[in-house]
């Protein structure tokens, strides 16, 4: 099963702010996509829903920006995904419509499938996909050190 680039732009954007849980400058757009190399407007429609869904704080105004909004540890991986995939169904056999959809078992077999990933990634916080903050820092050419220096 491979995620929407929605979805990935979100958890993107989850990770880069939980590595800096010492920054107090608030994070910005901007920020973001030049960090990822993203549309701003895609990074924009992202951060507003995980706003939405309590996952960032968001901030309106020249001054504002962006912040994770709940602890890293209470973020659940699975939960961000079902959240943010429109859908989660590995084939679509209405469209085209599949002459042996009566009778195939293929679909089932997918959705077992899918639910297996997904209770994998139940398993983990966003606190532990980012237990390398440090290393994933280095990852980052100029801009560690420009975070850094922000505060």
């Amino acid at each position: 099963m491979q995620l929407t680039r929605y979805t990935d732009y979100g958890l993107r954007t989850l990770m880069y702010v939980a590595m800096y849980p010492e920054r107090t400058q608030l994070f910005r757009i901007a920020e973001i996509t030049e960090v990822f190399d993203l549309s701003a407007n895609h990074v924009s429609k992202v951060v507003h829903h995980l706003g939405k869904l309590g996952y960032l704080e968001t901030i309106r105004g020249k001054s504002g920006g962006f912040r994770l909004g709940m602890p890293a540890d209470q973020i659940n991986v699975g939960k961000v995904v079902r959240q943010l995939e429109n859908t989660l169904a590995p084939i679509d056999c209405n469209k085209p419509y599949c002459v042996l959809t009566p009778g195939c078992q293929l679909k089932g077999i997918l959705n077992e499938a899918v639910k297996a990933y997904m209770a994998v990634l139940d398993n983990y916080t966003l606190q532990d996909v980012i237990t390398n903050a440090q290393e994933l820092r280095t990852l980052i050419p100029g801009v560690a050190a420009t975070v850094v220096s922000l505060d």
